[in-house]
């Protein structure tokens, strides 16, 4: 909504080092390894692998969740696949660092001579390990490459991945000379006009991005890079290497090497969007920031806060014209070295805080959801898309007051020299982490200091860059195609807990998100004077959109002397606190499922179990093959004679001839008794079915393609490839990836390839519409993937039984296989036909 759009900006899309820049041509590295393509690193095609990574005759990928485990034929064929890909960048990278040796020879030769370029000593700083670095690559392809050649189940390569890692040294030590040598570079380069010559040729082909690196931390993006893409690559190895092959050990030590080193060079330059540098020139990062309600002179004021190494920042979004870059307006700051936590015995009376009465509360939650239910009817019918927007502002503005106005849990935060703050939060859970947050923080050496006017305006400016929390937490706020968490009954059972270290009063409460903030449930009883507290005690907690259930574990406080002025604050001390997500489906329906929370040492025993409000849709065959709906495509085309279904082609034909430009188009829902007219004229091939199609809402033209699809007997990408879909698209490294999901379309039927590749293409055609039809390649990737993959009845057993999984795991993997298609450069069925595999070379 408008005012939404005012308040929450868009998310900040954090500044990475960008792609490498277009490469000339290479040169191949490696007779002995004449299988491998030689391209551009810059273009993406197809190319001959007949002679490589053919794919056995028997890769039928048969149903299971597991297939990469379950059979070790699938599991040699994914391994093969990534070495494939990881060879080919290897090879491009190798070149690169060949071409960024070439200037080093010349000025050496000139360097002997009366009148030199460059002196030994900068040439040495400036091209520092590179050579090193060119030669342990070089060794480790030539080694590996043979390998991946004569391919078999007995082939081990673990300890060439070993020894790679084991080398990282000289990474550590071309990064610890890099300042110098770039400094040296730009020297060179300013006082001496031979040297800037050879640098701008070299820069032209990408030779020396050493010299001309345009930012102090570029030059670290092909190194650092190569040591990152190889842990993905190691990633996907050990996914698919036996835990029982030798290799497993040998890649688990390497990716423990490389990883320890990742994060200990992160910690010295890597650009972290956490970080800004304080005037003095110390780093000064971001530890937590979010929404929080302050009481200022008497009101409720939404801010977001900011908490600093050093610092907390108190501050609120400025409002801005349309389209200009959103700010923060700073309200005040405390330096953490002059921040205290008021005792509550000792802390003032708290300003009289208007408290909403509960039923209040509970009848605005019933608006928004009345208003939810609204918008979903809009979308239902014929939806004018003003009417959905004016009830999403209306949403908005009752969510933002329900947000405002529930907090009731004082958090104050004092000033030593001076002034006291108070917010409310909703949950205890909430302040306790903000409070131990700052405490930790305390542990370290502070100085107390005042911002400057410049200086409080640089770390203000820094907030909207490196905040966390992007949006006012409101459900208003979600993307359609977010999780909308679960709908329903949680029942919990509380049993016991352990580890307490002496005897005290304890209980327990739960508390769930609703309504984007979190809000305390249910309470156990207390249990005096004991170690191992035992309540077994039941609980039916009301899900209104919940996707996490939290358990706090208190002591309970009579001390009268300890209570304060103030009501609403708890004096009561939190043992422990814990969260579990509520995955959909991973949550137990039928039968008590037990667990065990652990925290500081304290573990809480309960159970759960969901009803869920709705069941599941469910693939059901048609009992009659004579129409198209609930038949295989492959019955279907071979009595149209047609390679793509009838009903697919002039669906698709009239949304592009008059539903392109349709707000929501596939979105929003047809109506449903419009739709059943469409599927039973297309059962009985009616005569009149073009007619029907132009007079008939296009919603509802957009409904009954998604029907039919929805109502295949098996999905469209099948039930045999759907595991390896699962596994293809949770690969890590691009190259792998690539050839994997490529492979698979290859695999299918033609009549499921062909109608497939055509309405991909269709749907980029819609998405090109964005800026009219508000549908981008993301939104259109959450309708259809659930559609096109979600596997038969037969093949989900015990994978997806209720309408309250439709945002687990696998559906958020389905829309991801559908977008990675969507995404991706044009597929032609001929080109995938000639048994190729198509793969990035992005080093």
């Amino acid at each position: 909504s408008p005012m939404a759009g005012e308040m929450a900006s868009e998310l900040w899309e954090e500044g990475g080092l960008g792609p490498a820049p277009n490469q000339a041509p290479l040169r191949r590295v490696s007779a002995s390894c004449p299988w491998l393509p030689v391209v551009p690193a810059a273009s993406r095609g197809f190319h001959d692998s007949s002679r490589w990574c053919q794919p056995r005759a028997g890769w039928a990928l048969g149903p299971g969740p597991c297939w990469g485990e379950r059979d070790a034929g699938k599991g040699l064929e994914m391994r093969k696949l990534v070495l494939s890909g990881f060879l080919a960048s290897e090879e491009i990278y190798i070149n690169q660092l060949e071409a960024l040796l070439l200037p080093m020879k010349p000025l050496k030769a000139t360097a002997t001579t009366s009148q030199p370029v460059l002196t030994i000593q900068q040439i040495e700083t400036i091209f520092y390990k590179i050579q090193d670095i060119y030669e342990i690559h070089k060794e480790f392809y030539d080694s590996l490459c043979p390998k991946v050649q004569q391919w078999d189940s007995k082939v081990t390569l673990g300890h060439l991945f070993q020894k790679l890692a084991s080398q990282l040294g000289v990474y550590k030590a071309f990064l610890d000379n890099y300042k110098v040598a770039r400094e040296t570079a730009e020297k060179c380069s300013q006082s001496n006009n031979q040297f800037q010559k050879i640098s701008e040729v070299s820069g032209a082909v990408d030779s020396t991005f050493l010299i001309l690196a345009p930012l102090p931390t570029a030059l670290l993006y092909k190194p650092i890079d190569r040591v990152t893409r190889s842990t993905l690559v190691l990633h996907d190895l050990l996914k698919h290497t036996p835990a029982d092959h030798p290799d497993y050990p040998l890649l688990q030590d390497a990716l423990r090497i490389s990883q320890n080193f990742l994060s200990s060079i992160n910690e010295d330059i890597d650009p972290r969007r956490t970080a800004v540098t304080t005037p003095k020139g110390e780093t000064r990062q971001l530890v937590k920031d979010g929404f929080l309600v302050e009481l200022s002179e008497g009101s409720r004021k939404l801010r977001h806060v900011f908490l600093f190494t050093d610092v907390v920042l108190c501050a609120k979004l400025k409002k801005t014209a349309v389209g200009k870059h959103q700010q923060y307006d700073c309200k005040w700051y405390v330096p953490l070295a002059d921040l205290v936590f008021p005792a509550p015995e000792e802390s003032e009376p708290c300003p009289q805080v208007h408290t909403i009465p509960d039923h209040e509360l509970e009848d605005m939650k019933m608006k928004i959801s009345t208003i939810k239910s609204e918008v979903q009817k809009e979308k239902a019918g014929k939806g004018q898309s003003r009417a959905i927007e004016r009830l999403k502002k209306k949403m908005f503005e009752n969510e933002f007051w329900l947000l405002l106005n529930s907090p009731t849990i004082p958090f104050r935060i004092h000033n030593r020299n001076g002034k006291s703050y108070l917010f409310l939060l909703s949950s205890d859970y909430e302040r306790s982490e903000w409070r131990e947050a700052i405490q930790k923080l305390q542990k370290k050496d502070l100085q107390a200091f005042v911002l400057s006017s410049v200086e409080l305006q640089v770390l203000t400016g820094s907030c909207f860059k490196l905040r966390t929390v992007h949006n006012i937490p409101v459900t208003s706020n979600k993307d359609d195609d977010e999780s909308p968490g679960l709908y329903g009954f949680l029942h919990v059972i509380v049993h016991s807990a352990k580890g307490f270290k002496q005897s005290a009063n304890l209980y327990c409460t739960l508390e769930v998100d609703s309504f984007g903030y979190f809000v305390s449930k249910a309470k156990t009883r207390v249990f005096r004077d004991t170690t191992e507290p035992q309540w077994n005690e039941e609980f039916e907690i009301e899900l209104e959109g919940s996707q996490s259930l939290r358990i706090l574990c208190y002591e309970k406080c009579y001390d009268k002397t300890k209570l304060n002025k103030d009501n609403n604050e708890i004096v009561d001390k939190i043992m422990g606190k814990g969260q579990v997500q509520l995955d959909p489906q991973a949550m137990p329906t039928k039968n008590w499922h037990m667990d065990v929370i652990e925290m500081n040492g304290i573990k809480v025993e309960f159970s759960m179990k969901f009803t869920s409000r709705d069941m599941s849709l469910k693939r059901t065959p048609s009992k009659k093959q004579t129409g198209v709906f609930g038949v295989k495509i492959s019955v279907v085309t071979k009595r149209e004679r047609s390679k793509v279904p009838y009903i697919v082609r002039q669906c698709i034909e009239e949304v592009e001839k008059r539903g392109i430009e349709e707000v929501g188009i596939y979105r929003i829902s047809g109506v449903a008794t419009d739709i059943q007219a469409l599927k039973a004229a297309f059962d009985a091939n009616n005569k009149d079915i073009l007619v029907m199609l132009s007079d008939m809402d296009i919603n509802a033209i957009a409904g009954t393609l998604k029907l039919y699809f929805r109502e295949l007997p098996e999905p469209l990408l099948t039930d045999r490839l759907y595991p390896a879909f699962m596994e293809g698209i949770a690969l890590s490294d691009p190259a792998a990836k690539e050839n994997c999901m490529m492979h698979l379309l290859r695999s299918l039927p033609d009549p499921n390839l062909i109608t497939f590749l055509f309405l991909l293409e269709h749907l980029k055609r819609v998405a090109e519409k964005e800026p009219i039809n508000k549908m981008s390649l993301h939104n259109l990737a959450t309708v259809f993937g659930p559609t096109l993959l979600r596997p038969s009845e037969v093949e989900s057993k015990g994978h997806l039984t209720l309408a309250s999984d439709i945002w687990s795991h696998d559906v958020m993997a389905q829309v991801q296989v559908l977008l990675y298609y969507l995404q991706h450069p044009p597929i032609s069925f001929a080109e995938l036909k000639r048994n190729t595999l198509y793969f990035s070379t992005d080093v």
